[in-house]
């Protein structure tokens, strides 16, 4: 097991767009470094963790992405794990679990998140089934040491098959075997609700528990007075301008806050 750091707190590697993506226009070893600057800069400032993910594919594809992605994603996650000596996880939006063990294993990567690991939830790439019986097998036979990490009510969806995200909670944690469970606000860069997040800690006061979206300068203090740590993104970008590269500045200034509550 992994004994992470408390508080833990995980930068977002906002990937620009992928080969194969309707919007790609840089070559790998472009889309490689501008990876590897984020996590460096990232690595500088405090942060202890990052999460490789696809952001740029937008639009995703709901429960599965071809191949290239899946080697794109593996190749950016070992580059990044080569060049920081941060915990390194993958996400392959909007769920493919199978591909984001996949890559976590190619590249050598700690972690997955997994947005939607049980249950039904509808999303804007539609109805989106929980993937925890089938990513369960595979995790034992090829990346026993790879955590999971997963959301709960997870953003940009509406969980259908349990309205109550304790109950929610306890699924994901017990039934779907996730290691940490993840709360976030509505959309990307939204703040997940306390209460929500208090809810959630009780329910499942055994899992690591971060907050996933929305979480500032200014109230990580609060967050973490519930929470074992974060996952950040927006804040770190210039006018929260995903698309950005992180900024040092905030960054720094992030973990500053954090380190002061």
């Amino acid at each position: 097991m992994i004994d992470w750091p408390r508080p833990l707190l995980i930068g977002m590697c906002h990937l620009p767009p992928l080969p194969g993506s309707s919007r790609c226009r840089q070559p790998m070893d472009a889309i490689v470094a501008h990876a590897v600057a984020d996590a460096r800069v990232l690595e500088s400032a405090g942060f202890r963790a990052v999460i490789v993910e696809n952001f740029g594919d937008a639009p995703f594809a709901g429960e599965r992405v071809p191949p290239w992605t899946t080697a794109s994603l593996a190749v950016v996650a070992a580059a990044v794990k080569s060049a920081t000596g941060m915990r390194v996880g993958v996400n392959a939006l909007r769920n493919d679990a199978l591909a984001g063990l996949g890559a976590a294993v190619a590249a050598g990567a700690d972690f997955i998140r997994v947005n939607v690991l049980v249950g039904v939830s509808a999303t804007d790439q539609g109805f989106i089934e929980g993937a925890a019986a089938e990513l369960d097998r595979a995790r034992t036979l090829v990346g026993p040491d790879v955590q999971v990490f997963a959301d709960v009510h997870v953003k940009h969806a509406v969980c259908i098959s349990q309205p109550d995200i304790a109950l929610a909670a306890e699924e994901t944690a017990y039934r779907g075997r996730a290691d940490a469970v993840i709360v976030s606000g509505a959309t990307t860069g939204r703040a997940a609700d306390l209460d929500e997040l208090r809810r959630v800690r009780q329910a499942v006061p055994d899992r690591l528990l971060l907050a996933g979206s929305g979480v500032t300068p200014a109230t990580v203090g609060a967050v973490l007075a519930i929470a074992d740590g974060a996952v950040v993104g927006s804040c770190l970008k210039p006018g929260g301008e995903i698309a950005l590269p992180i900024d040092g500045a905030l960054a720094r200034d992030f973990i500053k806050a954090a380190e002061a509550k």
